[in-house]
């Protein structure tokens, strides 16, 4: 299956090539380049009309938003186990997880992004950052309560959630959120060490380089 992603690094695109990574699969990497304006060139809206990334490209057509794909890509791999199988309670769990990430821990991180750099800047509000800070800290105490002892969210089981969870903890750190539970600590030391984590940073990276250099 030829595989396409459209993608920045330190963005949701992580989300995608760390599953394909995790997934073991080849794929074609393109940088969108934020910095040029890129997300709203007429070649990259005819492959995303709303202008954002990530997007993949497979055979099939185009998908776009991180946790779509995601779903999509292990849901077509399922030897990897990243997700149990189709109607095992744990597969809910996973995607209770999934969603938590998305919906509920992202949520003020972004909110937090929005307003240091993603917005206009006569749409900026600093003073929407001690609550947002306050919804991210509620957010993982609910994460160390459902992690507890666990080395992952389905106990010994390395799965999707993980990569949701993770990279979301990642963007917490990069805008400056404390992460003060132990085990979530080290739930984010433990995620950080994996191989394939590794593999699509330096993947995006790459790409980078290979535009500035």
């Amino acid at each position: 299956m030829s595989l396409t992603v459209y993608g920045y690094p330190n963005t949701r695109s992580l989300r995608v090539t760390w599953t394909l990574e995790e997934l073991q699969l080849d794929y074609e990497y393109r940088l969108v380049d934020l910095a040029k304006g890129e997300l709203q060139s007429p070649e990259f809206l005819a492959i995303n009309p709303a202008g954002k990334i990530p997007a993949l490209q497979c055979e099939d057509g185009i998908l776009t938003e991180s946790g779509a794909i995601a779903e999509y890509l292990v849901e077509r791999h399922p030897g990897a186990a990243l997700m149990p199988a189709e109607g095992a309670f744990r597969r809910g769990v996973c995607r209770q997880w999934c969603l938590f990430a998305l919906t509920e821990l992202e949520q003020p991180v972004w909110t937090i992004g929005k307003h240091k750099f993603a917005l206009p800047r006569d749409q900026r509000c600093a003073e929407i950052f001690p609550s947002a800070g306050w919804e991210f800290q509620r957010a993982l105490k609910r994460l160390s309560e459902g992690l507890g002892d666990q080395d992952y969210l389905l106990g010994d089981s390395f799965s999707l959630a993980d990569i949701f969870i993770g990279h979301t903890l990642f963007w917490g750190m990069a805008f400056k959120q404390p992460i003060e539970a132990p085990n979530v600590r080290a739930y984010v030391e433990r995620l950080g060490q994996r191989p394939a984590l590794k593999a699509a940073r330096s993947r995006e990276q790459a790409a980078m380089e290979a535009v500035s250099g």
